[in-house]
């Protein structure tokens, strides 16, 4: 059944233009093409961003948190109580009074005690504000070094400024050094959020971060089985450009410089509209929406996935965009 799977999944109408066959893809006469068992790498690749994660977040970020006078609150821990600690894990965080006296009577311990017990149980779960710093300068760091090493990777290519340029050769287009690096380290980048999701601050759009996360892998991904990497590198870049804003304002918010965080919330919101309201669709969908259909007139299947992923992140813009338009009016008329 997986053979049979396995076939069906790489069949070759599925990927790519008619009469062209996985054997065309064979490196030859100068020309290197992606290949799908490398993507493999991006799973060791994310372990390695996790490791770099943990020495930048321990020896730059809390340092750094600290000059802007964040302090490392350290929360005091509740006794141990494995009838306490079952009933908070499996029934309740906030157990009624009744619940209460049930639980100190169990425990033989007065009541107060127990509502003690829970409180300090509960502050453990929720994360510091060095925590959140942390993570924020991850991201930051992240998305920063992205954006200037992705612009410093498309600045010479036509297609960076001709999006026609994108689809022109294809499919037979030579994959660069730089673009395999580009890719490696953007896939791995989302499978260590993955990864961490159950470690890391857990936010009101929790569910709209691992619907982003798991979209985007399975886009690059599978643009790079299809050798869409023109077009995904310039997804890529236009996404990573307005995120290192929104991170740098978390972490001023964090340091309470309010008038720092704003101007730098206003920047983010601006290159936010620009990168994922304008350039996105009538940039971006139009080469991937419109553009195929001069070069191919039967769109394969993949043409069909690979547009329904994107379209499916231009929700998640248009979700954020009315947060984020939400937090702006809340800004400009209440100040």
């Amino acid at each position: 059944i997986l053979k049979t799977l396995n076939s069906w999944f790489w069949w070759e109408n599925i990927w790519m233009p008619i009469n062209c066959t996985w054997a065309d893809f064979v490196d030859r006469d100068g020309l290197v093409f992606p290949k799908p068992h490398q993507l493999y790498a991006t799973i060791p690749y994310a372990f390695v961003l996790l490791i770099i994660r943990f020495f930048s977040e321990r020896y730059v970020a809390r340092p750094l948190a600290k000059a802007l006078g964040i302090k490392n609150v350290r929360r005091v821990k509740p006794q141990p109580n494995p009838v306490l600690e079952s009933y908070f894990r499996e029934c309740s965080r906030h157990p009624s009074q009744s619940e209460i006296k049930g639980l100190a009577k169990k425990c033989n311990c007065t009541v107060h005690l127990v509502e003690k017990w829970f409180r300090r149980r509960r502050n453990l779960e929720i994360p510091t504000v060095l925590q959140k710093f942390q993570e924020a300068f991850w991201r930051f760091s992240f998305y920063l070094t992205s954006s200037i090493v992705g612009f410093i990777f498309l600045y010479d290519k036509p297609w960076f400024y001709d999006i026609w340029q994108t689809w022109v050769g294809y499919p037979f287009q030579t994959l660069l050094p730089s673009q395999y690096w580009y890719y490696m380290a953007e896939i791995g980048f989302y499978w260590s959020l993955i990864f961490t999701l159950g470690i890391d601050t857990r936010r009101k759009d929790f569910m709209a971060h691992v619907v982003h996360h798991l979209a985007a892998i399975g886009l690059m991904s599978g643009s790079w089985c299809g050798n869409y990497v023109r077009l995904g590198t310039l997804v890529i870049f236009v996404h990573d450009t307005a995120d290192f804003w929104l991170e740098a304002a978390k972490m001023f918010n964090y340091a309470r410089w309010e008038k720092t965080c704003n101007m730098l919330f206003i920047i983010f919101s601006i290159a936010f509209f620009i990168t994922r309201m304008i350039l996105f669709p009538f940039w971006i969908l139009r080469a991937t929406l419109y553009q195929p259909t001069y070069y191919s007139t039967t769109p394969v299947i993949a043409y069909f996935f690979f547009n329904g992923m994107l379209l499916t992140l231009q929700g998640l813009h248009l979700y954020w965009g009315y947060l984020i338009f939400r937090i702006l009016k809340r800004f400009v008329f209440l100040k």
